[in-house]
């Protein structure tokens, strides 16, 4: 058995033990720290326990920075739901089999289903900041992917097919539920990037030129273990930045301000998706 298989099963095995009884997840959700909102995203939900992955992975003990990450065991919408608070990233260091740990341990779980929710970054000029960007597809720009290497036939098949990595049926569940609550839809392909510098224009004219509207740092690493696992996988972006190229000599934007303006985006697309998140559940 391979070092990282060992690892997966561990952290599951430490997961299992604290899981509690008659708690079956088919969904997970992945979203930034839920600590840092000022307001209950989900609108109420019962929380079962909440256990920190550095303190229940034999892999993320050893590495630093620790990662902020927490695992919460909640019932939302009468389902029971693991919720990943807080994430990892490429740019901090981390492998992308370090990232896409917890997506396998997630299916030895049980889960079937993931909701990844995490800032983005929008290209499209029909976009605004402060709105929601529903994925329907990717361009893997990161140099990298978790599944170089061996494959283990138990975690997934060698050669996954990825023309359905963005699963239609979420994709168009969640599409109707936005309609219904007169949530504007900006259907979304997203360029993964490495990150964390900031995007110079030659780039962002590139990655607009290229077919992407959003560009962002977590969700292609996350997608491609989810397909190769099995696991059917649903993302939604929250627009925080523009990056248009004709514009971009023109900002005179101090950093400090680009900061306040980005948290100020941050909130209200959170609070729009919060407006369809419970309904999203309910109906995946």
């Amino acid at each position: 058995m391979s070092t990282y298989k060992n690892n997966i099963q561990e952290t599951y095995k430490n997961i299992s033990i604290q899981m509690p009884k008659k708690f079956k997840p088919s969904l997970a959700i992945i979203t930034d720290n839920l600590t840092k909102l000022k307001y209950n995203f989900f609108g109420g939900y019962e929380i079962y326990s909440r256990i920190q992955l550095q303190k229940i992975s034999p892999l993320f003990s050893e590495l630093e920075p620790l990662p902020e990450t927490e695992l919460i065991f909640a019932r939302i919408c009468n389902k029971d739901i693991i919720i990943i608070s807080g994430r990892i990233y490429y740019y901090e260091g981390y492998t992308m089999k370090d990232i896409t740990h917890i997506i396998y341990v997630l299916k030895f779980s049980g889960i079937k289903k993931i909701i990844s929710i995490d800032e983005v970054a929008t290209l499209n000029p029909r976009f605004k900041c402060g709105e929601l960007a529903l994925i329907y597809d990717h361009i893997n720009f990161m140099g990298d992917n978790p599944l170089i290497g061996e494959n283990d036939e138990e975690l997934g098949i060698r050669f996954p097919d990825m023309s359905n990595a963005y699963c239609n049926e979420l994709f168009n569940k969640t599409y109707k539920i936005f309609q219904e609550e007169k949530i504007r839809i900006n259907e979304s392909v997203y360029f993964g990037i490495i990150g964390p510098e900031s995007e110079t224009e030659a780039e962002v004219r590139f990655y607009r030129y290229a077919g992407a509207d959003v560009l962002g740092y977590s969700f292609v690493p996350e997608n491609i273990a989810s397909v190769h696992a099995g696991i059917k996988f649903s993302a939604v972006g929250l627009i925080t930045r523009e990056l248009l190229a004709d514009k971009m000599m023109k900002d005179e934007t101090t950093a400090e301000e680009k900061v306040i303006l980005k948290n100020k985006y941050l909130n209200t697309s959170y609070k729009e998706l919060r407006k369809v998140i419970r309904k999203i559940i309910e109906k995946i």
